[in-house]
């Protein structure tokens, strides 16, 4: 039996908000492809867990111009006729990623007299649309990395602050 000395112990680092998860639902089909992503031989070192790769979904949509646009002309035309009772399952995803689709949820395209999208329904758009730009999830793969790195480097800034 190995018994840990408080030196062997891992100090805890203040990690920034930016470092927190928020809870949300994503479409049965989206998730299925994000398993499938979850699973595929290209997400190695790291190996990247759900709410890296929904985090990376949003962030990839936010990488290009129109981003606004782009989903909720989505959410308009292709989401919006599924079916309202479709399953959902609960995941989470990084704060930062979270705060912009919170923006466009309280945005006036959001609003009276257009149809009020809820945050299931902006995630699993962000999800749709990385999946139809690129399906093989590459790009949604780099941008895991790049969130991870984004977040490294705030807790970098916070922890020698």
């Amino acid at each position: 039996m190995l018994i840990a000395t408080q030196q062997e112990l891992p100090t805890p680092s203040p990690w920034p908000a930016a470092h927190e998860t928020i809870e949300t639902l994503l479409w049965t089909e989206e998730h299925d492809w994000l398993y499938t992503l979850l699973k595929s031989e290209s997400n190695v070192s790291p190996r990247f867990r759900v709410p890296d790769l929904i985090s990376a979904c949003v962030a990839q949509l936010f990488a290009k111009d129109a981003a606004a646009d782009r989903l909720f002309h989505y959410l308009g035309a292709e989401l919006i006729l599924r079916a309202p009772g479709t399953a959902r399952r609960r995941e989470s995803m990084w704060r930062p990623q979270y705060q912009l689709l919170h923006a466009l949820q309280i945005s006036a395209a959001n609003r009276y007299p257009n149809p009020q999208f809820q945050l299931d329904q902006l995630t699993t758009a962000c999800v749709a649309l990385a999946r139809i730009e690129d399906a093989s999830g590459a790009c949604t793969l780099r941008h895991a990395r790049i969130n991870i790195a984004r977040r490294s480097a705030i807790a970098k800034v916070i922890i020698s602050g």
